[in-house]
């Protein structure tokens, strides 16, 4: 799983072959709206509560073109929540989010379209059609975007699963495929619709060490060679540390920091320290 980084030249020609093959489908609608300066995403004091129970208050943050961030946190201080908010499936009830310089607070279903084209999401459980094969999966973005030939969605498809390492599953069936396959599947199927942002949540939950592992270096590679701006939502800092360019910390629904990853290692703040060292918490040998 994941071999593909014996030929690390694949993603490259990959994502030449995407960039090539789409402009005709594209129809125009993908240049960028913001100034090559701005950040890509910013969320400027965002705040949402669900039944008058806050969960995210006055949270602001940002990530420039082809920076990894990471939104570290325990359980429920609406790690998840931030993602959902950005792909539009759930709206502020106060501040701004931007993508690419565009207000999408607010924004209908058919404006928020256009932003998924420039933003995707990996679930935790992948998300995939259960009556699709992993091939037929990963070739579904690029026919609904429509304006290719079969034979190039074909060639496409087939070198995003290699990139992932799922050609042993082509064919297979999602019901079929472990966690950790699901997530390769979808983001090799993120990847059909060539996105500018990836989104991550939880890639490491209920997957072992190893294929953690592999989940972490295949979303690097794709910052390396492809330049993707990623947010990865995580609980685990040794994951979060392989990754982040930067961090945001949330704490009972704050940002209780956000900047790069090196300063909040070495932060004093309490909280944070705590977070820290529950992370590395190791049981005593016997």
């Amino acid at each position: 799983m994941f071999d593909s980084s014996s030929n690390p030249e694949l993603a490259e020609t990959l994502i030449a072959e995407i960039q090539e093959a789409l402009p005709e489908a594209s129809g125009g609608d993908r240049a960028p709206v913001a100034a090559p300066s701005e950040p890509i995403i910013a969320f400027s004091h965002v705040g949402i509560s669900f039944d008058d129970r806050p969960v995210l208050e006055d949270v602001s943050f940002s990530v420039d073109r082809g920076q990894t961030l990471c939104i570290l946190g325990r359980s429920g201080v609406g790690k998840s929540v931030a993602l959902r908010l950005l792909m539009g499936f759930l709206q502020p009830d106060s501040g701004s989010i931007r993508v690419e310089g565009q207000e999408i607070a607010g924004l209908g279903e058919e404006g928020m379209r256009a932003i998924r084209k420039r933003v995707t999401m990996v679930f935790q459980n992948g998300a995939l059609f259960d009556s699709l094969s992993v091939r037929e999966n990963v070739a579904f973005p690029l026919r609904e975007r429509g304006g290719l030939a079969e034979d190039q969605v074909n060639q496409i498809v087939e070198r995003l699963i290699g990139l992932v390492g799922a050609e042993d599953v082509a064919d297979a069936f999602p019901a079929s495929l472990s966690t950790g396959r699901k997530r390769a599947v979808a983001i090799a199927r993120a990847l059909a619709a060539q996105p500018e942002v990836v989104l991550y949540d939880e890639p490491t939950t209920m997957v072992d060490p190893i294929i953690a592992r592999r989940l972490g270096d295949l979303i690097q590679r794709l910052k390396r060679q492809l330049g993707f701006t990623s947010i990865v939502v995580t609980h685990d800092m040794r994951f979060a540390e392989r990754l982040a360019d930067l961090v945001l910390f949330l704490h009972q629904g704050h940002a209780q920091f956000f900047g790069p990853l090196k300063e909040f290692l070495a932060s004093t703040d309490p909280h944070i320290q705590q977070f820290l060292t529950l992370d590395a918490y190791l049981l005593p040998s016997e």
